[in-house]
């Protein structure tokens, strides 16, 4: 279990440190709230203060009721939850999608095709000889147009169930690449003498799959919708995210959702059509009556058209998935809680969301008195706003928090500053933890397996605050080594 801490530091940046990796006998979630505890109760942490929490919405993690969420709001119970965006957000997306049946196949029909197409060097360099010839000459032909960094010679990309953005570069890649694409496979099919029967086998599978009008469909459908999210998720994916950006990410990615939901089918049916009328794919009659061998229908006697079928039970679907796990991934109390505290940055500071904020969410953190003063340093936060130059130009709490820091005006708006210090602390990215399994992978190889879990932890600690680690220096820590007690007794 990788340790992270969230933290806002005397400047009023917000920082994500990597603490430790504790190894845990399993994963029930009483086993991850004691070792949690006791490593933090050993480095003198008051857990009586944690005010945030998230993890890498692993159900045994997040769970609302039994899970770690749940144990560790029992001995800290401001310290809100929050889905971790980066992880939940790109990679559930995908999850939900494949709930659609045909959605589901396109995913392990497009893995088989990039493994045909790429499995050898070899054919590795049929697709990119295929595509340079390609590239030459829709160049002759005027069709497109040369210059830097233009029309560069790729390859097709693995989708990884763990990897960020992977799905979404893997089928802009066989978009970009789907005629060579082809003809590899055709070269593979038709070549007798260097490919075994279970080649050619795969071969024709692979190109059967490229032939089918509902692979295409579903192709161009996921590049748009995916399209819609991959700036979120790349957004989400920063060291360090501000809460009230990510809130605005989620909701612009809702919006895009709900547009191509409801305006955006007739612009994908043409640009499928398109597709296929270029790449010579037939195409289905979209007012004829569906049938397929592969789906069961959805009654004993309904009968509904091709039409139907794309427009409802694919395009509609899969949007609906995504659109309704976004709404499932905020609690009331999560969305409660970060829309009072995006008032602070408003143009218009709405001084009663802040003290209702204050008084409901974090009732330890404020006397009354203090209350009472927040809404006199509100007030005047707002007036000063509107003269200091620096003030009028903050977007985010992270931006206020700093601003404040760096004019000294902290000491004026003091608990201000505080309740910004409580907001950002709350952890809307786990990409620090993500990156402590990722730097684990690289340490704790096969041929070092027997390596301490104190000696890991050290190792991975340098490797990802390279920040930190790089202000050591060498000649400093060849003197601590030397005043060291010697493991063995002087000659």
């Amino acid at each position: 279990m990788a340790i992270v801490l969230r933290f806002v530091d005397a400047k009023g940046v917000i920082r994500e440190r990597f603490l430790d990796v504790v190894h845990v006998q399993d994963t029930v979630a009483a086993t991850l709230k004691d070792s949690l505890w006791n490593r933090l109760s050993s480095l003198n942490f008051d857990t009586g203060k944690i005010r945030g929490q998230g993890y890498d919405g692993a159900s045994n993690m997040s769970g609302e009721w039994n899970g770690l969420q749940a144990l560790v709001r029992q001995d800290s119970p401001y310290a809100y939850y929050v889905h971790c965006f980066a992880h939940r957000l790109q990679l559930a997306l995908v999850s939900v999608s494949r709930e659609v049946h045909p959605v589901h196949e396109f995913f392990t029909d497009l893995s088989f095709v990039i493994n045909v197409v790429c499995a050898s060097s070899k054919r590795h360099d049929e697709l990119q000889k295929a595509k340079a010839d390609e590239i030459k000459e829709l160049l002759e032909l005027g069709e497109i147009k040369s210059g830097k960094g233009k029309n560069q010679v790729r390859t097709l990309k693995r989708a990884g169930d763990t990897r960020w953005g992977s799905h979404y570069n893997s089928i802009c890649s066989l978009i970009n690449m789907f005629d060579v694409t082809r003809t590899v496979l055709k070269g593979i099919m038709d070549d007798t003498t260097r490919n075994t029967r279970v080649q050619r086998g795969d071969a024709n599978i692979a190109y059967t799959h490229l032939k089918s009008f509902e692979f295409v469909f579903v192709l161009h459908m996921m590049k748009e919708v995916m399209q819609k999210t991959d700036a979120l998720c790349q957004g989400l994916q920063k060291k360090s995210q501000d809460i009230l950006n990510a809130m605005n990410l989620v909701k612009a990615a809702k919006v895009s959702l709900n547009d191509l939901r409801n305006e955006g089918w007739d612009s994908l049916i043409k640009k499928v059509i398109s597709f296929c009328q270029r790449y010579d794919i037939e195409q289905p009659d979209m007012s004829a009556p569906y049938k397929s061998s592969r789906y069961r229908p959805r009654k004993k006697d309904l009968h509904f058209s091709f039409e139907h079928f794309y427009r409802v039970d694919l395009f509609m679907e899969t949007l609906d998935k995504q659109i309704h796990d976004l709404d499932y991934r905020f609690s009331e109390q999560s969305i409660e809680l970060l829309s009072l505290g995006s008032t602070l940055c408003s143009k218009v500071i709405n001084v009663d969301h802040i003290v209702l904020l204050v008084e409901k969410y974090y009732p330890t953190d404020f006397t009354k008195q203090e209350i009472n003063h927040l809404r006199g340093q509100l007030d005047s936060l707002q007036v000063e706003r509107k003269i200091d130059v620096k003030l009028s130009k903050i977007g985010t709490l992270s931006d206020l928090c700093q601003t404040l820091v760096e004019s000294g005006k902290n000491d004026m708006y003091d608990l201000v500053e505080r309740v910004c210090r409580l907001l950002l602390t709350l952890p809307v990215s786990t990409a620090t933890t993500e990156r402590g399994f990722s730097a684990m992978k690289i340490f704790k190889t096969r041929l070092r397996s027997k390596m301490s879990d104190d000696n890991l932890a050290n190792s991975m600690v340098i490797y990802i605050e390279k920040e930190i680690a790089n202000m050591f220096d060498a000649d400093s820590i060849i003197e601590e080594f030397k005043d060291l007690k010697g493991r063995r007794a002087e000659l």
